[in-house]
């Protein structure tokens, strides 16, 4: 129990040092960046997305770590074994969308909920960032543009 403890605090510093990251750079880039701010934004989105995407993978590759070592726990269901399965059902509990087909068992269940729990707070974080940017930017001309 303490080793999967242990994974699971690994995983989301990792997931939260990568997006605090991604944030940051976003920054100091948007504000290099010349030209309309829609650009801003857009690059904003996309390199917000990436950065979901990369901590997703970071999850995702915990799963199949674990699912190979066994004894943490398995995924199963609608389950191969296959990374991009774990992809699949990493993408599924970040966004809490949550289908339902591949069901995690044992002490692994706590690294999903601690995932779900990741991904909402890590997407509100992304969704104030954007807004703070997005005022940023209208505000310099009172309009959006």
């Amino acid at each position: 129990m303490i080793t999967i403890f242990v994974i699971n605090c690994l995983v989301v510093t990792l997931a939260v040092t990568v997006h605090y990251e991604f944030l940051s750079l976003l920054t100091r880039v948007s504000r290099k960046m010349r030209g309309p701010h829609r650009l801003r934004i857009v690059a904003g989105v996309l390199g917000a997305m990436l950065a979901h995407s990369i901590e997703i993978w970071i999850f995702a590759l915990a799963y199949y770590w674990i699912n190979l070592s066994g004894g943490h726990g398995s995924l199963i269901g609608n389950f191969t074994g296959s990374l991009l399965d774990c992809a699949y059902f990493s993408f599924t509990v970040f966004t809490t969308l949550g289908f339902g087909d591949i069901e995690p068992t044992g002490p692994l269940r706590f690294m999903v909920g601690l995932e779900s729990l990741t991904g909402l707070l890590l997407i509100a974080w992304t969704a104030s960032f954007l807004y703070y940017e997005m005022q940023r930017f209208w505000g310099e001309n009172n309009t959006p543009h």
